[in-house]
């Protein structure tokens, strides 16, 4: 008789109990299979010139930050303003990956909302994302002077993602390599 009292009872606190772990968790902490380990090289041609190649490796030695993004992303709109502050503020160059988008429609993109990047990569088949685990855009990665993935951040960076995450994190790699 007592169990018919106490099993609602227990039912009810696991259920709050699941709830309540879900609704703590961040939504931008994804599992990241790639962090800690070596960033996948590309070779993408450049969106400013088709005929020029953007390799990750002309950055080996120091930190970087890759961001992937496309003009049909809605999001990515609101964290280029935020990317071209990271950059100021943190020195480190960040690398655009333009995932399976019409370049021409890239560059009014850029030219409308601004360009943060020292350098776009043109990924149109998208297998430069398979490779680096992209599962929607925009996803942002931090690569140490090592040339390993150090953060990952899925969706967009925000002002306090900037604030509270990437620029901390810029500022560990960067005093890692002196």
């Amino acid at each position: 008789m007592r169990w018919r009292a106490i099993a609602p009872v227990a039912v009810l606190l696991v259920l709050v109990a699941v709830l309540a772990y879900g609704l703590a968790r961040d939504p931008h902490a994804l599992p990241a299979a790639m962090v800690g380990k070596p960033a996948p090289e590309f070779e993408l041609a450049r969106l400013a010139a088709p005929d020029d190649t953007l390799r990750l490796a002309s950055f080996a030695g120091r930190a970087v930050v890759v961001n992937v993004w496309a003009s049909w992303c809605r999001a990515c709109r609101s964290e280029s303003v935020v990317l071209a502050e990271v950059a100021r503020r943190s020195g480190v160059p960040i690398v655009g990956v333009n995932y399976k988008d019409d370049p021409e429609r890239a560059r009014r993109w850029l030219k409308r909302f601004g360009d943060p990047f020292v350098a776009v990569g043109l990924d149109r088949s998208g297998d430069t994302g398979i490779d680096w685990g992209v599962t929607g855009v925009p996803e942002t990665f931090v690569i140490g002077g090592g040339g390993v993935i150090r953060d990952k951040i899925v969706g967009p960076v925000t002002e306090k993602i900037m604030q509270q995450r990437l620029l901390p994190g810029l500022q560990r790699l960067q005093s890692e390599q002196r």
